[in-house]
């Protein structure tokens, strides 16, 4: 029978209790992040994990994230990690950050088919990085069934997951309600394997070589001033959208690109005409391949 307990205020000893005391006892919390609400095991018992898969309805071949309570936990659980992803992770933890490292080969655990990396993270959420810091690092799926939205509060994971949570921690209704970034550091330049609450405007403020399989701006990410074509100019029908144009070399006002080609000079390297395939000065970043050994999430639900 599972249990609910307020995760807000500061009488949170009884939350605290409960949760510690199903962890140990091989049992799933549901908690809440900075992000989502996250389903959560004891990520050194392989039958706890095992457990929270099966409550989530996902296989082996989509091991959960392991969140930490603090940045100096990288090092105790991963190894070989770039100065490049250490950069990021100081600077995004706590928050909406999940780096894929190559794991510790001592560590006794069994999270999945990882093929030797793990997905971390430090959650920004005072009260879960406490809870963390008394049961140790917990594997932590966001909390709904595998193809359904996250959970953005305990009634909704509730709902959800039923009798297969021992206990539901209540934090309200999570003001995030994206995604963590996940961004692939086991290689020479971090990769981003999913964009979430950060974007990549600001990964790249912190390691410029960041890759990305879709190398353009996101959504939020605004071209620079003079990225942008005048007001009095109009694309021509077959030419780029604004966000995609060449920033630097434009057509003059009496002269249009030929209908099915871009604008005279090569586009930049993360920008996209709309009618042609890619151009060749591209990066290859749409042919590299997520990590196939580990998929930390359902692309677009995990914490």
């Amino acid at each position: 029978m599972s249990e609910r307990f307020d995760f807000t205020g500061d009488e949170l000893a009884p939350a605290y209790r409960a949760a510690v005391d199903a962890i140990e006892a091989g049992d799933l919390v549901v908690l809440p992040t900075d992000t989502v609400y996250g389903i959560a095991a004891d990520a050194f018992k392989a039958d706890a994990v095992q457990r929270l898969l099966d409550a989530k309805g996902r296989g082996r071949d989509m091991p959960p994230p392991v969140l930490i309570s603090v940045v100096e936990s990288l090092d105790a659980l991963a190894t070989d990690v770039p100065d490049s992803g250490r950069k990021l992770c100081e600077e995004f933890w706590p928050g909406p950050l999940t780096v894929i490292c190559h794991a510790q080969t001592s560590l006794m655990w069994d999270l999945g088919e990882t093929q030797g990396t793990v997905a971390l993270r430090v959650p920004d959420h005072e009260n879960t990085r406490e809870l963390l810091s008394r049961t140790g690092p917990l594997a932590v799926s966001s909390a709904n069934l595998s193809g359904q939205p996250a959970a953005l509060d305990v009634y909704d994971a509730e709902e959800q997951l039923q009798d297969s949570v021992a206990v539901y921690l209540d934090g309200g209704t999570v003001t995030g309600g994206q995604p963590s970034t996940i961004v692939d550091i086991t290689g020479d330049t971090p990769h981003v394997v999913r964009l979430g609450a950060l974007t990549l405007a600001q990964l790249r403020a912190v390691v410029p070589d960041l890759t990305a399989d879709n190398d353009k701006p996101a959504e939020n990410d605004k071209p620079a001033e003079d990225e942008k074509p005048a007001e009095d100019e109009k694309p021509a029908e077959n030419e780029p959208a604004d966000d995609e144009k060449p920033a630097v070399e434009k057509p003059a006002e009496d002269e249009k690109p030929a209908d099915d080609s871009p604008a005279e000079g090569k586009p930049a390297e993360d920008e996209k005409p709309t009618d042609e395939p890619v151009a060749a000065s591209k990066e290859q970043d749409d042919e590299k391949k997520t990590e196939s050994d580990v998929r930390p999430a359902d692309q677009g639900h995990d914490s």
